[in-house]
């Protein structure tokens, strides 16, 4: 089963929802403003990919944070934000067994799923 996390009006995760359906893929989605962040999955996403790939340095949270802690951002301080602020991990994160996939590329989508 594949399951997809983020939040639901991000345009990222609609374009991602939108090609999981045209390819008639079930899925289920996680909700981050409304479940939170699963710690233990976030971390494991950090191990596997490195905390600068999962942190979304491109938007809106990412600027609006302090630049004392943008400045000396590591991993740990990388994963209170992103527990803090779901809003900065990069999405959509998608798990299907043992294949993790962080942000949308339709090729990657394409030849993964």
């Amino acid at each position: 089963m594949i399951k997809i996390y983020g939040i639901p009006n991000c345009d990222t995760i609609k374009k991602a929802r939108k090609w999981l359906d045209s390819n008639s893929l079930e899925y289920e989605f996680h909700d981050y403003k409304k479940a939170g962040v699963p710690e233990k999955h976030l971390r494991q996403w950090v191990n596997e990919n490195g905390w600068d790939t999962v942190l979304n340095k491109r938007g809106t949270t990412w600027r609006k944070l302090d630049d004392d802690l943008k400045d000396n951002i590591d991993e740990k301080s990388a994963i209170q934000v992103m527990l803090d602020n779901p809003s900065a991990i990069k999405r959509p994160v998608l798990e299907k067994g043992k294949i993790l996939l962080i942000g949308f590329k339709e090729k990657e989508f394409e030849t993964l799923l």
